[in-house]
């Protein structure tokens, strides 16, 4: 009985382990969608927004260089610097998918560590005393 009652209480330790990380990772992914839907509710505003100012912006400047000689030099110079902006977002966006940190990370440190104490649990210490088969047994 005292067998089936330690591997009763180790199922119920890792099914309590498991159940501990899934709850972690829950959580995990739950705060990822709410901060992925939040990123990208704002991104799509200011994507809006900034179209409408740039557009209103270069119907001003070439209304007011149409008239005079310049009006290609201030046109071509509106999509210089609409081109400079684009790229340096675009350089933006994709350092912050590169470097930015890996999602799941606690779960992937919890898991890790458990592995960590299970191979060390695994492995026979060498300080650890031989335990003789049947010596104190009467």
């Amino acid at each position: 009985m005292a067998l089936r009652q330690s591997v009763g209480d180790l199922a119920c330790t890792l099914l309590s382990i498991v159940r501990t990380r899934l709850e972690l990772f829950s959580l995990e992914a739950s705060e990822q969608k709410s901060n992925l839907i939040a990123i990208l509710g704002m991104a799509f505003g200011a994507l809006l927004f900034l179209t409408l100012a740039v557009l209103v912006f270069s119907i001003a400047v070439a209304l007011y260089f149409w008239p005079t000689d310049q009006r290609y030099l201030a046109l071509g110079f509106l999509a210089l610097l609409y081109a400079v902006l684009g790229v340096g977002l675009f350089w933006a966006v994709r350092r912050k998918l590169l470097f930015s940190p890996m999602p799941f990370s606690a779960t992937v440190d919890e898991l890790r560590r458990d592995l960590a104490l299970v191979e060390r649990l695994r492995d026979p210490s060498p300080s650890a005393p031989d335990w003789p088969a049947n010596k104190d047994l009467p």
